[in-house]
């Protein structure tokens, strides 16, 4: 089937996409704009942010908790910050550019340290000011030996003292230590808030925060144990095992909210009645830490991308004619691969810029909706992250697997986000689990496909994927009605179609969110170049899916069979585009230049005029 060539200019030679307004698209941002990015791209250009393979597990430590403190130093106000998930996902986004150990740090300290004591509403309000100005760095510790994915159930304990108005933090076995906090001494001074159940009397009243003091200039305070787990893949950070032997806080370290206060008389009371609903409330800033998570493997999967693509210019190899030298990027089954993740790669841009957005504007009936949509989201992302990295450092061969040419950790650090603030599949099984009843299915098509149709359509995409996503939303129906057993055995039996079924829907919402970034292009050139993109990135989703479709007649059988000339020809359209597309990604040239792998001589320019040769 040709590909149809309507929605591309037809008075005048197309110049292609526009450098500048790709990046604007990718980097507008709500109401904050481009500006929001600029600062952060600018803050990780310094020279304490070149990339130092040399350094050593403990110097490279020190170091994300010196480029910490060179970032708050960009920051006007530290507590905006800490309540903007918006900001606090952009950083993210930068940070992990060139190290996700500060990613990882500054995500700890904002947003579930400094955020959760800000969500406290305790009278008076705390000093906050050492942890404004990094004297102290905060951690979070809730995550336990024992208890992961379980974490509701974790076995920590305070236990209220009302004999002297305080609260006795306690580990009562080596399974309820908390597990891979960032406690070590490197950094400096450090407090965390601790997940811990707390006990009035002979009363269980669930998991709260509480405000505790790890550390000082001299080290680990009393009644702290701190030992360090052995070297992780990726970015290293201070990872450890903590516990706490009967260690005493005031009244104040307790953080309170609707889900739980305690009177000076000792009396406790809750607008929240179960317990497991007060543990979601005192974590809620997980929610955000999802957007985080999900924003660090943005920018680590797109500089990825960029270096790879960088690479496949630089390097030459034998052409098909003797003594010809051709560069990896002139050969289709290079670049296709590397197009392919560019696609993949905005339309993971454009949803995080969705369903950031979606977050900071929902409204209180919609909450669990959008959460469910934040976990989603996240899982997707993470994902494809992973695949952008692997692919990216394949495709540069033996010299990638050297951390000093800065592609070797991407990958492992997007493994740490797959677990991190929630491991993907739990979140998935959990959004699948509502989804199934607690969701409308999308609509039945209203017609069935009569071959007419382009593949080069994106609407025409849209409603195929749409059609997929039913097909999943009945089919989880139906198996749990069909399961047998008990809640557990009814779940095992969808499980799978359930999963399918996020998916889908995930990939539509990306697929919405690109179509509206599209929208808002002005100009003709970089438009058609971003509407064969998205038809790209549809295409790759459905081709898996082309039997499933064809049974429910959404495809034909020649559709279905000319799905690979319509790939091959759109991937030729927009191979000449593509050091242009991750040129938009703004990876700064300081970090690249940074890299052995990348030579001299490979300005902006030198790039799109090699990519136009070849």
């Amino acid at each position: 089937m040709p590909i149809n060539t309507s929605a591309h200019v037809q008075d005048g030679p197309w110049s292609g996409p526009r450098p500048v307004e790709l990046t604007g698209i990718l980097f507008r941002d709500g109401d904050a704009g481009p500006d929001l990015h600029a600062v952060w791209r600018k803050a990780v250009s310094t020279d304490l942010f070149r990339h130092r393979a040399e350094l050593s597990v403990e110097e490279r430590w020190q170091q994300s908790y010196d480029r910490l403190r060179a970032l708050n130093e960009e920051v006007p106000c530290v507590r905006d910050l800490a309540r903007d998930p918006r900001a606090l996902a952009a950083l993210h986004e930068w940070a992990s550019v060139v190290d996700g150990a500060t990613a990882t740090v500054a995500g700890i300290h904002y947003n579930l340290f400094l955020g959760s004591l800000l969500d406290d509403d305790v009278s008076p309000a705390r000093d906050l000011a050492r942890y404004d100005a990094l004297a102290a760095t905060g951690t979070f510790l809730c995550t336990e030996q024992a208890h992961g994915n379980d974490a509701a159930a974790l076995e920590t304990t305070a236990r209220y003292d009302p004999d002297r108005d305080e609260f006795v933090l306690h580990t009562p076995h080596e399974g309820a230590r908390k597990y891979m906090p960032n406690t070590s001494p490197a950094g400096g001074p450090k407090s965390a808030v601790v997940a811990a159940r707390l006990l009035v009397g002979d009363r269980d009243e669930g998991v709260f925060l509480f405000l505790t003091p790890l550390s000082d200039r001299r080290g680990t305070l009393p009644g702290i144990t701190v030992t360090t787990l052995p070297d992780r893949i990726g970015s290293p950070v201070d990872h450890c095992v903590t516990g706490f032997d009967h260690v005493r806080l005031p009244r104040t370290a307790l953080l309170q909210g609707e889900h739980g206060r305690l009177t000076a008389e000792g009396s406790f009371s809750s607008a929240v009645g179960s317990p497991r609903k007060r543990f979601l409330h005192a974590i809620r800033r997980v929610t955000v830490g999802k957007l985080c998570m999900s924003a660090s493997t943005l920018g680590g999967s797109r500089a990825a991308l960029a270096i790879a693509v960088r690479y496949a210019y630089l390097r030459h190899i034998s052409g098909p004619v003797a003594g010809e030298r051709v560069p990896l990027a002139a050969h289709r089954s290079h670049h296709a691969r590397l197009l392919a993740c560019t696609a993949t790669a905005y339309a993971m841009t454009f949803l995080h810029r969705t369903v950031t957005e979606r977050w900071i504007t929902h409204r209180p009936e919609d909450r669990d909706e959008t959460e469910r949509l934040v976990a989603m989201a996240k899982g997707w992302i993470t994902w494809q992250a992973r695949d952008i990295t692997v692919e990216s450092r394949e495709r540069c061969g033996a010299r990638a697997l050297f951390p000093v040419n800065g592609l070797a950790e991407f990958t492992a650090n997007v493994d740490g986000a797959i677990t991190a603030e929630g491991d993907n599949l739990a979140v998935w099984c959990k959004a699948g689990a509502e989804m199934i009843f607690g969701q409308t299915a999308a609509p039945e098509p209203e017609t069935a496909a009569t071959g007419q149709e382009s593949l080069t359509d994106p609407a025409f995409l849209r409603r195929a994927l749409a059609a997929a996503e039913r097909h999943w939303h009945l089919t989880a129906r139906r198996d749990v009605r069909g399961g047998t057993g008990d809640a557990l055995g009814r779940w095992n039996h969808a499980s799978a179609a359930a999963l399918a079924l996020v998916e889908t829907y995930t990939v539509g919402q990306a697929a919405d969110a690109f179509a509206a970034a599209c929208a808002r292009v002005d100009d003709p050139g970089t438009r058609a170049v971003l509407d064969d993109l998205r038809t790209l990135f549809l295409l790759d989703r459905l081709a898996p899916l082309s039997g499933l479709l064809l049974a429910g007649h959404t495809f034909t059988a020649e559709q279905v069979r000319s799905l690979p000339d319509t790939l091959r020809e759109l991937t030729a359209r927009l191979a000449p585009h593509l050091a242009t597309l991750t040129e938009a990604f703004e990876v700064p040239e300081e970090h690249l230049a940074s890299l052995p792998m990348l030579t001299s001589g490979t300005s902006s320019g030198a790039m799109r005029d090699r990519a136009r040769t070849a």
